[in-house]
């Protein structure tokens, strides 16, 4: 099972009571959808309320070519050779304005509306530091097309497939419109500013791959 993960528009707060932590099984993630829905409709504080949730989040190590440093190297889904290869990788721009490039295209399910998805992810700010790291962590699922992370995180994980890795340009007016706090090794995050997630879609619950 895996742990429900709510992201929203806001600052860092506790987990939610209720949610259940996942467990790998050899090198495949299981996990069950939730049996409950949550509320497309949030109050505005509930939404602050969860805001940190996608920055406690976690999930299993990335695998892929070796140019993507594994979770337990390097702690992150695009190392340095990652980064010069991304140059040379075509960006998808779309009509909302969020930018994309796919580091690996996954072969897996797409994400349908409302159903939840486990991911990594590490997410930076628009000068490119790290804000949050779920890599080395318990694994985390969120409903995606729900409301429950950013608008520009929402789209981005849409249209990925199980086993991709991309990496996300999100604009200020898709991310954050109240700002994070600094805290101890994280800087602080303005509202409505641009900020970049590399993200890991891992698996689907319900859209188990052909095996």
């Amino acid at each position: 099972m895996a742990q429900r993960l709510a992201v929203s528009n806001g600052t860092r707060a506790p987990f939610s009571s209720g949610v259940t932590r996942a467990a790998p099984r050899a090198a495949k993630l299981v996990c069950r959808a939730s049996s409950q829905q949550q509320p497309q409709q949030q109050s505005n504080a509930g939404l602050l309320q969860k805001a940190a949730a996608f920055a406690a989040a976690g999930v299993i190590a990335l695998s892929g070519p070796a140019a993507f440093a594994a979770a337990e190297e390097g702690q992150m889904l695009c190392d340095a050779s990652c980064v010069s290869k991304l140059e040379s990788v075509p960006a998808v721009t779309t009509p909302s304005g969020l930018v994309y490039k796919d580091i690996i295209v996954g072969t897996g399910p797409q994400p349908i509306v409302g159903y939840q998805v486990v991911v990594n992810y590490i997410a930076m700010n628009d000068k490119g530091r790290e804000f949050e790291n779920s890599l080395g962590k318990a694994p985390f699922d969120v409903r995606v097309g729900a409301g429950q992370v950013i608008p520009g995180l929402d789209e981005g994980m849409l249209s990925m497939k199980v086993g991709g890795v991309r990496r996300l340009y999100i604009p200020g007016e898709l991310a954050f419109p109240k700002p994070l706090k600094a805290a101890a090794g994280r800087p602080s995050v303005p509202a409505n500013t641009p900020v970049v997630f590399d993200v890991q879609l891992l698996y689907i619950p319900g859209l188990e791959a052909d095996e």
